[in-house]
């Protein structure tokens, strides 16, 4: 049990490790000057030298990505319920869904931004929410859709309502869905936050830290902002994880 635990934070902390060893390597080899291509050991002297910057803008990025990415999880959860329990509704939302996934979220967010003029929070939130709602809609409506129609049937006969069949078959059913979807949905939803970030005129957080790089051509700065937006990203990962084994860690099968 420990050595498993040991494994599973020394493995991921290792693969970085590799990572970021070949990337310094690759640079070496290549004799990239950090104008070109900046390398790990050019990363440290930036986030120092910016310290303050980094510290606002990830706060920025984060909390405005875990709200939009709440939204998103309630909206699409509902949504999944109503195309789960209604073949009606399936049939009419799916294509509609499937078409506003395809659009390019880019093509969006100037759409958004003429509309919502000034209101850049409200903006980056809605961007996280239309950009990570999809595979959460798309998951539970499938985990609800698939319920084996026997156990409906069982509880039903013994005078279960609705709301105990749910409960007690559908929900669980789903979880393990839904999880799978909040994981993708996780990084989709950073996306579409520094999409607004990058590309509106009054953009904060981290993806304006990024665009004051490029424009200033400060390469080390740039990369650093990446490495940032990858941390973020890996930690609200791992909160998910750890929602999963709380409410789901059942349906995890061991490997040998």
């Amino acid at each position: 049990m420990k050595s498993s635990k040991l494994q599973q934070i020394g493995v991921p902390i290792a693969a970085i490790l590799v990572f970021l060893l070949a990337w310094e390597a690759l640079v070496w080899v290549n004799g990239w000057p950090n104008y070109k291509m900046a390398s790990p050991s050019d990363l440290p002297p930036a986030f120092w030298r910016y310290r303050e910057l980094f510290l606002v803008g990830a706060w920025q990025t984060l909390w405005r990505t875990v709200a939009g990415l709440l939204i998103a999880v309630i909206a699409g959860t509902g949504l999944g319920m109503v195309m789960g329990f209604s073949r009606l509704m399936r049939d009419a939302l799916y294509p509609l869904l499937v078409g506003f996934n395809a659009v390019p979220k880019a093509t969006l967010v100037p759409v958004i931004a003429l509309i919502f003029i000034g209101q850049h929070d409200f903006n980056t939130v809605l961007m996280a929410f239309l950009i990570s709602f999809f595979p959460i809609a798309v998951s539970v409506g499938i985990g609800l859709s698939t319920l084996e129609p026997e156990y409906r049937d069982i509880l039903r006969s013994l005078g279960a309502s609705r709301v105990t069949i749910f409960r007690k078959i559908a929900l669980p059913k789903t979880l393990p869905e839904f999880f799978g979807a909040l994981k993708v949905s996780v990084t989709l939803a950073f996306i579409g936050t520094n999409l607004v970030e990058i590309v509106s005129p009054h953009g904060r957080g981290l993806g304006a830290l990024f665009l004051s790089g490029q424009t200033n051509s400060d390469y080390p700065l740039m990369f650093a902002v990446l490495i940032a937006l990858a941390f973020l990203g890996i930690v609200l990962y791992y909160a998910v994880v750890a929602l999963e084994k709380i409410f789901a860690g059942w349906a995890e099968r061991p490997t040998s």
